[in-house]
């Protein structure tokens, strides 16, 4: 359905995201519309394109899908239109004075003849020029809109690529829609190859093969965490996503700005810019910590003896190992499964420190991950982002090389869940002289984030790795250690003791379904004295019947039924569901009770949903943090019922029920299985077909990740030793 007409009283604007309500009037309708709108305001004509729907609170509306700017044909619509506030300078006296001189066409003489305005009383000189770059900007803006609309450009896409360019943006898309690609958030290499196929650019063109090379890195870093790939695969995958010959690829690619090429042992490597220049950076960084670390007049066996004796503990001849490399080198890779010491550890090298007067932060990549290394080592513990300090509004961090951190040792718990570029961010915020210890477990899932930090860095044999092997942590009979080794071995694990680890079988995917809800909602509540909000789901895929989505939309309807929703991306937001923020978002606000407030809310924080308006949701976040996600904003949003196993990484939940159903062999791996046992505090309950269990105990399939960090630590090692020697 489309309208024409002018709008009458702008309601609401939420100034982010572009949403408007507003009341619109044509010559036979007057009626709410909602939706993205650019700037408007009262008297400016519009068309509208969309359908009336119904709304529980606010009643009928018109919910837009596309809106294209008109001009007003009347002198009160025009009067309006300058009274409105885009205009600096002109309030309602001076646009009444102008359109009583002018009349109907006082909007031509505004686009031609704008010096024809100083014949109005109160207009001179610097009157004028405010109101012809008041004009002028909002023409360009309108102009800039209206092209990005004729190529099927959303109203908030084409906002967000407005606000990128602004004045210069019809020539930079007109030259080179690809380059939406790399500088626009948003924008795919889809929709700017539909753009570029609208303006009849060929299917040949460098720009658009440079564009899909950059698309396939992106995929890969996307889909499988890689900061690199082969330059056979790249120009194959390339080739197919384009629909043109392997050989225009490669010729595009070795002339292609913006990319690396890198011989390895793996071959002949393709990385973007920023991937090269991050990987290599952490190399060297990680080489000179090791490398010119200050000797600290610590007598450790000493400090070590003193430890176990106040804390009551014999440390293992292991973590003994382990705390002393922490004193004596500059970097230290502590490894090792569930039950092996790691907490212990920590703690030892906290107290430690203490004792002998050396400050000691803690750190980990995740909001879950941070609190249990508080609750587990008593010390406190922030994620990455937040020791570091995010930038208002930016990504950025406030402390650096020029703002180091206080500490004399840095400890990162989860390694394995950093991407290359937040590591990067903490090595550069590290003081001269500190010690950095990397803990983690080198068996679970690598991170989902690009890069393979703890892989390389232990694979490089570079840097001082303690291997923890001996179990310590039984807990009485617990089975989730006992099996999360097994599952590690390859055997299939035990459930003899029937008190934190179960298995059900059921191999009808609905069955599955309906037992895990059955499980959450009743069963384990009843037996532990739980509640439901403690216990996570997890399962390997998103989609299917015993995907995230679907078991997601099914625990809503059991445990959280409402009518009051904000339906986003095919899932009902309602007030008490259980979210997660899926992407690092430097700018999002949050307000806390106290008043304090600030930005940035992080990849794989929880919370629950506080609010539901028309507008979009509030959600609540662990620590009292409050955040508003508008139409935009709930992009980055996910339900977390039941979250996928890679997206638990890092985190510990009192209690596991992992849902498993047959999929892809590449996905239902040993390693998937074990990580996703060692997530559970408790108990843990798999319910699931036997044979696909089975099947993922005897699968040790690893999925190659590409990276350069190994190579560039080989490498970096003797540029470092040329210029401080050899001291190992």
């Amino acid at each position: 359905m489309k309208y024409k007409g002018k709008v009458i009283d702008v309601i609401y604007v939420n100034e982010e995201t572009g949403y408007t309500v507003l009341t619109f009037d044509t010559d036979t309708d007057f009626f709410t519309a909602v939706g993205i709108f650019p700037i408007v305001t009262e008297g400016e004509w519009l068309e509208l394109s969309g359908e009336f729907k119904p709304n529980q609170r606010f009643g009928e509306q018109f919910v837009v899908d596309e809106v294209i700017y008109a001009r007003p044909d009347d002198r009160e619509g025009i009067f309006k239109y300058l009274s409105g506030g885009l205009f600096k300078g002109v309030g309602e006296k001076t646009a009444r004075l102008i359109v009583d001189y002018f009349g109907l066409r006082t909007l031509d003489v505004l686009e031609e003849r704008p010096s024809e305005l100083k014949k109005i009383p109160g207009i001179g000189d610097k009157k004028l020029y405010d109101i012809i770059e008041s004009y002028k900007a909002t023409r360009k803006m309108k102009d800039s809109i209206l092209f990005l609309q004729k190529y099927g450009i959303t109203m908030g896409l084409a906002l967000k690529i407005y606000r990128r360019y602004e004045e210069a943006t019809i020539s930079v898309v007109s030259e080179n829609p690809y380059i939406l690609v790399e500088e626009v958030e948003g924008i795919g290499f889809i929709t700017a190859d539909k753009i570029a196929n609208a303006m009849g650019i060929d299917k040949h063109s460098p720009f658009r093969i440079r564009a899909g090379i950059f698309y396939a890195l992106s995929e890969a870093a996307g889909k499988g965490g890689h900061t690199c790939l082969p330059d056979n695969i790249l120009t194959e995958s390339a080739s197919k996503i384009l629909g043109v010959e392997v050989s225009e690829v490669y010729e595009v690619l070795n002339e292609a700005a913006g990319l690396r090429k890198i011989t390895t042992p793996d071959g002949d490597m393709v990385s973007t810019e920023l991937n090269y220049r991050v990987e290599n950076a952490i190399a060297t960084k990680l080489i000179l910590l090791k490398k010119t670390v200050e000797k600290w007049d610590i007598d450790v066996e000493k400090s070590l003896a003193d430890y176990e004796k106040s804390s009551v503990i014999e440390l293992h001849e292991n973590q003994r190992t382990a705390i002393k490399s922490v004193f004596k080198d500059g970097v230290t890779v502590i490894t090792g499964g569930p039950g092996t010491g790691k907490t212990t550890i920590i703690k030892a090298i906290v107290g430690i420190a203490s004792q002998r007067g050396k400050k000691t932060v803690l750190c980990a990549p995740t909001g879950r991950a941070s609190k249990r290394m508080t609750e587990m080592t008593g010390a406190e513990a922030k994620t990455i982002h937040r020791l570091l300090g995010v930038s208002f509004g930016e990504q950025k961090f406030e402390r650096n090389e020029t703002n180091p951190l206080e500490a004399d040792i840095v400890i990162v718990d989860e390694i394995s869940m950093t991407d290359i570029y937040v590591f990067y961010a903490l090595l550069k915020a590290l003081p001269q002289g500190s010690r950095l210890v990397l803990v983690g477990d080198k068996d679970q899932l690598p991170s989902v984030s690009c890069g393979n930090v703890l892989g390389d860095v232990i694979s490089s044999g570079e840097i001082k790795t303690v291997f923890l092997t001996e179990i310590y942590r039984q807990e009485g009979d617990s089975l989730i250690v006992t099996n999360a080794h097994r599952i590690n071995r390859g055997e299939m694990p035990v459930t003899d003791n029937k008190t934190d680890f179960f298995i059900t079988y059921k191999n009808n995917p609905s069955d599955i379904v309906n037992t895990v809800i059955g499980m959450l909602k009743t069963r384990i509540p009843n037996f532990t004295g739980l509640t439901s909000n403690d216990i996570q789901v997890l399962t390997p895929v998103k989609r299917g019947i015993v995907g995230v989505e679907n078991l997601n939309l099914k625990i809503q309807e059991q445990l959280n039924p409402s009518d009051e929703e904000y339906l986003k991306n095919g899932f009902p937001y309602r007030k008490g569901d259980k979210v997660m923020q899926n992407v690092n978002d430097y700018e999002l606000k949050w307000e806390k009770p106290d008043g304090e407030s600030g930005t940035g809310v992080f990849n794989g924080e929880p919370g629950y949903v506080t609010k539901v308006t028309k507008d979009g949701v509030e959600v609540e976040f662990d620590d009292e943090r409050k955040v508003f996600y508008g139409a935009a904003s709930m992009e980055e949003l996910i339900p977390a019922y039941c979250i996928s196993v890679h997206k638990s990484q890092g985190c510990e939940f009192p209690v596991v029920i992992l849902a498993l159903s047959g999929a892809n062999f590449m996905i239902m791996t040993r390693n998937l299985l074990y990580t996703a046992v060692t997530r559970a505090k408790k108990m843990v309950v798999i319910v699931g077909e036997e044979g696909c269990i089975k099947r993922m105990v005897g699968n040790d399939y690893t999925a190659k990740r590409y990276s350069l960090l190994k190579e560039f630590l080989l490498r970096n090692k003797s540029k470092v030793e040329l210029l401080w020697g050899n001291s190992d």
